[in-house]
């Protein structure tokens, strides 16, 4: 699973990702997750004028997720209520709601942000 940063960075080819990073999402083999907090979360950005795409929004990522093989991963009841279960070491809702869904489901997690670590999650960086 890609959080929004390591999602946006693999998209634009900025050169912030790490080369382990960009490895682990080109060898995947297409199972890359994506949550829909991550587009929620763009979406967010958009609205108050922080970020621009060079096509409308639902043509972009629908473009993108087929491009590149990524697959949305659903909201599940189970993704929330682990969240409810979780400390606070990260207080950001859209990578708390990430870390809960890759804890529920068993997978890595592509981010730069060490916090992820304090909850257990398989962090690739």
């Amino acid at each position: 699973m890609l959080d929004t940063q390591a999602l946006l960075w693999f998209i634009l080819d900025d050169p912030r990702l790490s080369l382990k990073a960009c490895n682990s999402i080109a060898d995947s083999a297409g199972m890359i997750f994506i949550s829909p907090a991550s587009l929620w979360e763009i979406a967010i950005k958009i609205s108050l004028g922080k970020y621009t795409l060079p096509t409308p929004f639902n043509a972009f990522w629908e473009e993108q997720m087929l491009a590149n093989g990524f697959t949305l991963l659903p909201i599940a009841v189970s993704h929330a209520a682990r969240v409810i279960e979780m400390p606070f070491h990260h207080r950001d809702p859209f990578d708390r709601l990430i870390i809960a869904q890759a804890l529920e489901e068993g997978i890595p997690v592509v981010s730069t942000d060490t916090a992820f670590d304090l909850y257990g999650v398989e962090r690739l960086w």
